[in-house]
């Protein structure tokens, strides 16, 4: 038996759409990171960018559990002494760029490197329900009915 090591020109890429209303941020995010690394097609390999393109809309109206959105708390620093700054998650969902929240998720579950920095492009997100890839014609993804722990109500 031969290992079966995929080929750039025989790599397949589909568009794949998901709603994030009411979707528990960590469950979305594991999953988009899983299209994007291709790990749901048999031709799968560590090393090529073999995923999907991943479109998700509503990224404003995702949930946690618990006390996530006072408690999760994104740093980042100016490059000036004494310039770290903070915010909350629901600073983020309710800021000018809600999308960042789902965007530095995924992020942190891709390979770090520049594989996983091409694989981070696949990836388009909006905060609204409306997108500019509706000609490439996106098949919608039913994440959450994979599993009720998807969805938090309230």
């Amino acid at each position: 038996m031969r290992t079966f090591s995929l080929k750039a020109d025989q790599v397949k890429k589909n568009w794949i759409l998901i709603d994030a209303e009411d979707l528990v941020l960590g469950r979305l995010s594991a999953l988009v990171a899983g299209y994007l690394r291709g790990k749901h097609k048999p031709e799968f390999s560590p090393h090529m960018d073999c995923g999907d393109y991943v479109v998700v809309v509503n990224a404003k109206k995702i949930k946690v559990s618990g006390n996530k959105m006072e408690d999760h708390v994104f740093y980042w620093h100016t490059g000036y002494p004494g310039g770290i700054k903070q915010r909350t998650l629901r600073e983020c969902l309710s800021s000018k760029f809600p999308e960042r929240a789902i965007c530095k998720a995924v992020e942190r579950m891709l390979p770090k490197g520049p594989l996983g920095r091409k694989m981070l492009k696949n990836l388009k997100v909006y905060a609204d329900a409306t997108h500019p890839h509706a000609a490439q014609q996106p098949q919608l993804l039913d994440a959450a009915s994979r599993n009720p722990k998807n969805v938090r109500k309230g």
